[in-house]
Order: structure tokens, then C-alpha cells, then sequence
């Protein structure tokens, strides 16, 4: 049988985290990253997991405080977590269009190191111009170059880590000598970068930390396959996750990598309560709350593009058309593209089903993926797993710090004793958890 990867994310963007409910906490308090990521390590998951985004997103010029508003950077938390775990993965987006990769390659090496070999990286590129405001003036990717950037800015990096061999710190007090000779000198031609130089840290337990990634496009699967070590899917449906689960890991052979060189990971919810039917009804309470009035419209005017207050959220669809090149909705990628198809998704659907606009955003963007007693979240979880929809899933709970807890207390036992999942952690390093191997250099893969 498979073995189940979990990991956790704390999201703190988008709609899945109900702030409003009174169990929740603190989104930016350092006791509340400790907490999730205390639980997670309890529960012996892979990694926890931060996104991230590089500007706060507008709502018609101000900011969309529907959802969580503001966080601190990424790895700065990540690394505040690595005094407190022990072998628990930690894992952060850091976004390769704009950053330099002396920069990143250097805090993601000091991670690996303070951690002993448990930092991550996932990589992610911006597209639009309203954040890059944020960085330079008119700067920007055009979106082919995006992957083109993102490919070599994962080569350079790849590069600066390997800049260093084992043994390179020799600290030899008879000889007076520190380092090897030579340890740390790069040299890097290409499109994107020239750079030259000596880099300062030395290399990690992991080699190189794990590299994750997020494509869903066709360029975005070749990158996954060719250089990713996890990639997150966004197919929590059993019949949609098989076929890009199969995509994905036949492009691996062209690399010279093998189906367990890369881990395919949905993000997912569960909902666990006593029974099942209790569950459902939690889970339904959750949605509702995920998906309030003021988020249904929100998310309706950012496909149609257009100012919708004055519509009834529980009433049906507007009957005005869309006005696709107006962005009312600004830095939220899922209303970015095909907006006009979109909306006319959306209206047969509505008119088929007879949806109003909450019910039409709940059917969209809401549910959860697992709902059950603690018994049928496991099997659902395993099944999903051995049918190869996945090789693990990237949970994310919708409180803060608490949401882990039952699934940690009541879920992963059952995985346990189904030989599905580890009762202890077997390894150190993150590449351990995910049964990786050592990374391989830029010239082997080139």
C-alpha cells in the first residue's frame, strides 16, 4: 500500500480561514504558528506549509479585508519555528519574479542549516503589474516569460547551493584553515541572471532544500516534472485529481526522474465530527461562513467586473452583462482569466439548478473535501490515496491555531493503524518524510 503524505497550511488568504468564529485566534501571533505547527509535528505530518502574497488585495480601491489581511514574511516565521519543532518540514512560498536568487538561495541555505534539514521552497511567480507596483515602477513579467524566469532563477539557486561541498567547512586550527579552497565561487550566465561571486552559506543537511510547486498550466507541469520535488493540485474530486495525477508523472521519465521523485499533494479540508451526519451538518455551518453574503458578491463583481451591491445576494444572478477589461477585484489570480466564459459557466449552472448568488459561490468556490466521522475521513483519505488521485494532501483548516487538532487526535490514528501512515518520524530531514532522494545537480539534469 501507499504511504499518506499530510501536510498542514495555515492559509490566512482567501476565504478559508472564518476569523469571525470566536475559537479563532490570532493569524499573525507567533504563539499561533507555534500551536498549528506543534500539532502537525504531533501528528508526525511532512511539513507545514505559509503562502504568500506580495500585495494586499483591493476591493473597488480598498483593501479586501473579507479575508486576512496582512502577515508576517514567510521564512522570517519559518525560522522562528525551527526553535520549536524538531523534525516537522517547514515550507514557504517565496516568489521568484521579484526576488534575485543570491538572496533566496542564501535565507532558504540559513533555514536548511537552523533547522537541520527541513526547509522547503515553494516557488511561485507574479503576473500583473498592480503588484508589481509594490517592487519598480511598471514592473512585471509578460506572462510567457514567467516560467522562463522562474526555471532559471530554481537553476541559479541550484547552482549558488552547490556552490558548497560537504567537507568544504574544514575548520582546521593546526593548519589555520577554515574552508576548503575554492568553496563558495559561482559563476552564472543567463538570460535572466549574470552573476559571479562567492556565496556565504555554507551547504544544509538537505543538499538543496525540497522544491515545491503549483502549475496548473501546461508550462506549469513541465516545470513540476522536470525540477519540483512536491507539487500542489488544486483537484480535490477523485475524477479530475487521476487524470492530472497520471499527466504529471508521465513527464517525469523525459527528466530521468521516477514516479516517487515527485509527491502530487491537493490542498484539502476535513471536517470530522462524531457521525457523519453531524459532520455534514458542521461542514455545511463552515461553508456558510466561508462564503458570507459580502464574500458571495465580492466574488461575483470580480468576474463580472462591475459594482453588484445593489443586487440581493440571495436572490438570482444579475441580468447585466460582464464587462471583462474592468477589475473591480484587484491581486486575486482566480478572477484573473476567461472571465467572460466564466460568467456564462455560471449562469447555466445557476439556471439549471435555480442557484441564487450565494448559493451559485457556495457551489463554486465552497465545500469541503473530506466530511465524516473520524473513520470515514480516514478511508476517504486512503482511498483517495491508494486510486492514485494523490500521494497526500496539504490540509487546510479553517480555524487558527485549533483546526488541526481533530484531525491530528482522531484522523491520523486510524491512518496508522490502516499501515498507511507513520507512527513516528523515521528520518531528520524533510527529504526523509517524503522518501526523496539526494537532490541532483543542474549539469545532471540538463
Amino acid at each position: 500500500m501507499k504511504q499518506v503524505h499530510l501536510a498542514v497550511q495555515l492559509p490566512a488568504i482567501h476565504n478559508v480561514t472564518v476569523w469571525s468564529d470566536p475559537r479563532s485566534e490570532s493569524q499573525i501571533s507567533i504563539d499561533s504558528f507555534i500551536r498549528l505547527a506543534q500539532a502537525a509535528e504531533r501528528g508526525k505530518f511532512d511539513f507545514f506549509f505559509l503562502a504568500e502574497g506580495l500585495r494586499l488585495r483591493e476591493h473597488k480601491g480598498e483593501v479586501y479585508d473579507l479575508d486576512v489581511v496582512g502577515r508576517p514574511e514567510n521564512l522570517t516565521v519559518l525560522a522562528a519555528l525551527a526553535a520549536v519543532t524538531d523534525r516537522l518540514g517547514l515550507a514557504g512560498t517565496v516568489n521568484a519574479t521579484f526576488n534575485e536568487p543570491y538572496e533566496v538561495a542564501r535565507r532558504l541555505a540559513s533555514l536548511d542549516l537552523l533547522s537541520g534539514g527541513r526547509a522547503a521552497w515553494n516557488v511561485v511567480t507574479s503576473y500583473d503589474a498592480f503588484t508589481g507596483e509594490n517592487f519598480r515602477r511598471g514592473g512585471f513579467l509578460d506572462e510567457a516569460d514567467r516560467y522562463t524566469r522562474a526555471a532559471e532563477f530554481l537553476r541559479t539557486a541550484r547552482e549558488l547551493w552547490d556552490s558548497w561541498a560537504e567537507g568544504d567547512v574544514l575548520a582546521d586550527a593546526a593548519s589555520g584553515h577554515f574552508v576548503r579552497e575554492g568553496a563558495g565561487r559561482f559563476a552564472h550566465r543567463g538570460r535572466h541572471f549574470d552573476i559571479e561571486g562567492r556565496f556565504t552559506t555554507p551547504r544544509g543537511p538537505q543538499g538543496h532544500p525540497v522544491v515545491i510547486q503549483a502549475g496548473e498550466s501546461d508550462a506549469g507541469r513541465e516545470f513540476a516534472a522536470s525540477d519540483a520535488d512536491v507539487i500542489f493540485s488544486k483537484y480535490s474530486r477523485l475524477e479530475e485529481a487521476r487524470p492530472f495525477y497520471a499527466d504529471v508523472k508521465s513527464r517525469l521519465a523525459k527528466y530521468g526522474r521516477t514516479h516517487g521523485q515527485l509527491k502530487i499533494m491537493p490542498t484539502a479540508t476535513a471536517i470530522v465530527a462524531d457521525t457523519d451526519e453531524e459532520a455534514v451538518a458542521y461542514a455545511d455551518e463552515i461553508t456558510r461562513a466561508q462564503v458570507s453574503p459580502q464574500t458571495a458578491i465580492a466574488h461575483l463583481e470580480g468576474v463580472w467586473g462591475r459594482d453588484l451591491s445593489g443586487y440581493d445576494p440571495d436572490g438570482p444572478l444579475p441580468d447585466v452583462d460582464p464587462e471583462p477589461e474592468s477589475l473591480v477585484l484587484k491581486g486575486h489570480s482566480v478572477f484573473r482569466k476567461g472571465r467572460e466564459e466564466t460568467a456564462r459557466r455560471w449562469r447555466k449552472l445557476a439556471d439549471e439548478r435555480g442557484l441564487s448568488i450565494r448559493e451559485l459561490m457556495i457551489e463554486v468556490h465552497g465545500g469541503q473535501t473530506f466530511v465524516g466521522s473520524p473513520r470515514t475521513v480516514a478511508d476517504a483519505i486512503d482511498h483517495y490515496v491508494q486510486s492514485d488521485g494523490a500521494d497526500g494532501f496539504v490540509l487546510v483548516p479553517h480555524l487558527t491555531p485549533g483546526g488541526l487538532d481533530e484531525v491530528v487526535d482522531r484522523v491520523v490514528p486510524l491512518l496508522q493503524e490502516k499501515g498507511v501512515f507513520r507512527e513516528e518520524y523515521t528520518g531528520t530531514t524533510l527529504r526523509e518524510h517524503l522518501g526523496l532522494g539526494a537532490p541532483t545537480s543542474p549539469e545532471e539534469t540538463s
